[in-house]
């Protein structure tokens, strides 16, 4: 209905189409969050305690162990620094490849998905549905930007639709000069700094939005506070009408959901005029058909295509 409102010429709700901006969060809102936690923690896990490759700090192995026993770390600046530092020296190619490989595993708490496909199906026919009715989608991400691009190829946008956190990118000829003091040449290589920049939540995501894509979006879609900002901002004071979503993790049968969360969540949404969608009750399938759950009562009842 709101579609077809505001995409119709001559309707009084009407947006024309360079003015069709959706925003997404990714982990949680279009990609699994919790089996057990988010994709980037989990690869830098991987990278501390299972890349003989990689020789890490006494901090970053003590943090990669305490998660893999339950104990995960805060959304914060020694979080995002510890993974940052992970990959330092890496060239582009070499973490894309990284990323692409951990992506190719075995998803541990499912029975026939990869990390890299736990994509929820009904979100990807929403963004399909949107671009196919003039909308432009960017995905607004507290994951790391390059550590996006390859996750989310599925969703066929460019890479500068697929917006995320930033850490700093030197030549692997700089040394210890800073970016001022530095003129990139001929034969050099674009490596990671190892140094975050900003964690691209809550106010950061108003922030680059307006940076980066420079028009108020008139959808917004996420699943936790971490995105209240984004709702609010494109739901507040819009010229044209306006939409906020956000997904309640309400399924503990087809998903590791949280029962609690998603009645908070749900208080808020009546708080801040959201709309909330019920993972649980408006969804037919999260994963797909042949994807089950490993635990919980309902792992032995395969999922039905939406």
């Amino acid at each position: 209905e709101y579609v077809n409102s505001v995409t119709a010429e001559g309707s009084a709700d009407y947006i024309p189409v360079e003015k069709r901006i959706a925003v997404f969060d990714f982990d949680g809102t279009l990609f699994l969050e919790t089996d057990p936690t988010y994709f980037d923690w989990l690869m830098f896990e991987h990278r501390v305690l299972e890349d003989p490759s990689y020789q890490a700090t006494a901090e970053q192995t003590a943090a990669a162990k305490a998660s893999r026993n339950g104990k995960f770390p805060k959304l914060d600046e020694n979080r995002e620094r510890m993974v940052s530092e992970a990959y330092r020296g890496m060239t582009l190619n070499e973490f894309d490849a990284f990323v692409r490989k951990f992506m190719a595993e075995e998803q541990p708490g499912f029975i026939g998905l990869k990390r890299g496909d736990a994509f929820y199906l009904p979100m990807i026919q929403v963004v399909d549905y949107l671009r196919r009715n003039g909308f432009t989608v960017y995905v607004i991400s507290g994951t790391d930007r390059l550590t996006m691009r390859p996750l989310a190829a599925v969703l066929c946008l460019p890479p500068s639709q697929i917006i995320g956190s930033d850490s700093t990118l030197v030549s692997n000829k700089q040394g210890n000069k800073g970016n001022l003091d530095y003129v990139y040449d001929k034969g050099d290589v674009l490596i990671l700094g190892g140094r975050n920049l900003v964690k691209n939540l809550q106010m950061n995501k108003v922030s680059v939005i307006v940076r980066e894509i420079g028009i108020q979006p008139v959808l917004a879609f996420g699943n936790t506070m971490s995105d209240a900002s984004m709702l609010n901002y494109t739901i507040s004071g819009n010229r044209y009408k306006a939409l906020g979503f956000m997904l309640l993790c309400d399924d503990l049968e087809r998903e590791y959901g949280n029962k609690a969360k998603a009645g908070k969540m749900l208080l808020n949404c009546r708080r801040y005029g959201w709309i909330p969608v019920s993972m649980r009750n408006d969804w037919k399938t999260i994963y797909g058909e042949g994807v089950v759950k490993r635990n919980g009562s309902g792992k032995n009842a395969p999922q039905p295509r939406h």
